[in-house]
């Protein structure tokens, strides 16, 4: 079968939702087609609010409704979400501790050749940072259904980013063994630990399995979970493998890896390199091809993982 896109499998799993609890709301910025929520609208109009390109109406009216009693997503392109509405996110919903799940969609680089202005490359930091907010990035569209499903139940805010496109499938039929908050170890090693998110993590087991086949067995994590980070699973892959490799679509800076360098810092020191976007203007270009050109991909995380065993 085809691989659908997470934001549309966030969908299927609202409407599954509200069909269970009324309460359930979906709030768009003029995004109900990009952020695949079309059909949504559609069929549940009650369960709609379309207020424009607006995003910090977007999310202040979601924190009222939540206040209210509702349980509501707003759905806007990440890099407006997090840049734009970031006063109205640390307010209205991390301050005032509102049950609003913000779903930052076309997140990272993938609106490609749009440049810079529609990249949202430190929106983990940005948010990451506020208290009162989860931070999440699901890696294909079956860890994305098992999170959407968590996040519609319960009562805390929280920030998912996902992808423009379908990301590739990590998880075949039964194979995801899913906790909340915890990292899925996809591979197994003990020369090293590769510790992604998001689409990345694709691209990092697309790399151990390259790198077993030349004797070097990696640890891949899905750390899906940004905040709360899965402290304990670092700290296990520190411990075991001595040395941990992070990659990310988000700038180097307040990310994945900085937060997996607080970790080991603390409690296990080992080396750490991270594989992320530079602390600069970003190239123009699809989103393989910055993958690519910043060594995000599997040859670029191969390369990585090779000078550091052999260190």
């Amino acid at each position: 079968m085809s691989v659908p896109a997470n934001k549309q499998v966030i969908c299927e799993v609202l409407k599954e939702a509200v069909r269970r609890d009324p309460n359930i709301v979906v709030l768009c910025s003029d995004s109900r087609g990009s952020g695949s929520m079309t059909s949504f609208f559609e069929e549940y109009p009650d369960n709609s609010v379309e207020v424009g390109i607006a995003e910090q109406d977007l999310v202040t009216i979601s924190a009222g409704l939540a206040a209210s009693g509702k349980r509501p997503f707003a759905v806007s392109p990440a890099s407006f979400l997090a840049a734009r509405s970031f006063e109205q996110i640390k307010i209205d919903v991390g301050y005032s501790r509102t049950n609003v799940k913000l779903v930052g969609i076309s997140g990272g680089v993938s609106y490609g050749a749009l440049g810079s202005s529609h990249h949202s490359a430190q929106d983990i930091a940005a948010v990451g940072a506020l208290p009162g907010l989860r931070v999440y990035l699901p890696s294909d569209w079956r860890l994305t259904r098992a999170l959407t499903e968590q996040l519609a139940r319960d009562n805390e805010a929280a920030y998912v980013r996902v992808g423009r496109s379908a990301s590739p499938e990590v998880y075949g039929e039964g194979e995801l063994r899913f906790q909340m908050d915890r990292a899925v170890t996809l591979r197994g090693g003990g020369d090293l630990a590769v510790i992604a998110c998001g689409d990345a993590v694709y691209e990092a087991v697309c790399a151990a399995d390259r790198l077993a086949a030349e004797g070097i067995r990696c640890r891949v994590l899905d750390m899906y979970c940004l905040k709360p980070l899965d402290t304990e699973a670092v700290l296990r892959a520190a411990r075991e493998t001595g040395r941990i490799l992070t990659v990310e679509e988000h700038s180097i800076v307040g990310g994945l890896g900085s937060l997996v360098c607080q970790a080991t810092a603390r409690a296990c020191p080992v080396p750490v390199q991270s594989l992320a976007l530079p602390d600069s203007e970003i190239v123009t270009g699809s989103q393989r091809q910055v993958y690519h050109y910043y060594g995000l991909d599997a040859e670029g995380i191969c390369r990585a993982a090779r000078k550091m065993v052999a260190l």
